[in-house]
């Protein structure tokens, strides 16, 4: 799987440092990292609507002080919006019905603690910036761009993610652009597949923003937790978010966002084609 096209497929005037995104019948659901709201977007109508799931929320939170929402899933009804654990007013799972617009929120301080101490993870390289929940389990994904570039899968089982879980943990080394290693951005579960993106981002901080050298999308076989494969799709893009578009007996399509670390209310979401066969 190795041809692939990307290109611009909506423009949204409207959410910026787009860091995550679900598409669901006609809809997309997109976060912002410095936004205390959920947009949905219809792709049919160009309609944008914001809905609040942070108290007192604003369009630009201050850095220090932003919920940083890095990693979004949905599994039936439910939206699951995970803060990215970097600080500690970075540790809430916000989940959210669809169709009631019931919004709960958990504090998942204790489960990024035993991440942590599981996964081997100082707590400045502490940075999920992927979830998956198939029903059954969750997978999230620890972004290696601190220090120590931990790169972690974390396969998590159990009633609820407070206080009755077990979990496993894959480590991956993923590959380098100009000498700096990728690190994990997003995650999706596809098949018997997770699909992933990587950043190679010139920092050794979860916290602060470097250079972007380029993005990569790669396929870890569940079966086996072992990389088929990695692809560069950009030498400038910092893709954050992905999810399938549509899923044909030849091809994936695959809608993406990314952050452009400013305060511009504006976010171009591509869509990038991979060709299954050789």
């Amino acid at each position: 799987m190795e041809k692939f096209t990307l290109e611009i497929l909506f423009h949204i005037i409207g959410i910026g440092s787009a860091s995550g995104l679900i598409y669901k019948d006609n809809t997309l659901f997109i976060i912002g990292d410095n936004s205390g709201f959920l947009y949905e977007y219809n792709t049919s109508t160009q309609n944008l609507e914001k809905h609040q799931i942070l108290e007192n929320a604003t369009e630009n939170i201050a850095k220090s002080e932003k919920p940083d929402f890095e990693a979004i899933t949905h599994f039936g009804d439910n939206l699951y919006v995970f803060g990215s654990g970097s600080t500690e007013k970075r540790n809430k799972m916000v989940q959210i019905n669809t169709l009631e617009k019931e919004i709960s929120t958990n504090d998942l301080t204790d489960l990024y603690g035993v991440m942590q101490s599981f996964g081997e993870i100082k707590p400045e390289d502490f940075n999920i910036e992927g979830a998956i929940y198939t029903g059954e389990e969750w997978y999230l994904l620890n972004r290696g761009n601190g220090k120590s570039v931990k790169n972690v899968l974390f396969t998590i089982q159990g009633k609820n993610l407070v206080n009755e879980f077990n979990m496993l943990s894959n480590n991956y080394k993923l590959p380098k652009i100009k000498g700096v290693r990728s690190s994990f951005t997003d995650a999706i579960a596809l098949d018997t597949k997770i699909y992933f993106l990587a950043t190679a981002e010139n920092t050794d901080s979860t916290y602060h923003d470097g250079e972007i050298l380029g993005s990569f999308i790669g396929c870890i076989d569940t079966k086996t937790m072992k990389i088929n494969f990695t692809k560069k799709i950009s030498d400038t893009h910092k893709f954050e978010g992905l999810t399938v578009y549509q899923n044909t007996a030849d091809t994936i399509e695959f809608l993406l966002c990314e952050d452009n670390d400013t305060e511009i209310l504006e976010a171009n979401i591509y869509k990038l084609t991979l060709n299954k066969k050789h």
